[in-house]
């Protein structure tokens, strides 16, 4: 079982995050979503296309400048 060791974390999904770069995470791909979106000519298609585009970016974005917290603990199971 994983304890939560530091009061800036807290668990979504199943999943150990930080609340900073959860916010930090969200701003990002918000902005970079949005930002395609508007951008795109007025053609029906390319608005979904060029926000799928800027959601692609801002989620290479965050795998770069936010590390994974997992920490691995083995165990031996005793026979």
């Amino acid at each position: 079982m994983f304890r939560l060791h530091r009061k800036d974390l807290i668990e979504v999904w199943e999943d150990i995050v930080s609340i900073k770069e959860l916010v930090i995470a969200l701003i990002v791909n918000s902005f970079t979503t949005m930002g395609g979106y508007f951008l795109a000519p007025n053609d029906p298609p390319k608005p979904l296309l060029f926000g799928l585009i800027g959601a692609m970016i801002g989620f290479s974005l965050c795998t770069i400048l936010i590390r994974p917290k997992r920490i691995f603990e083995e165990e031996e199971r005793g026979e």
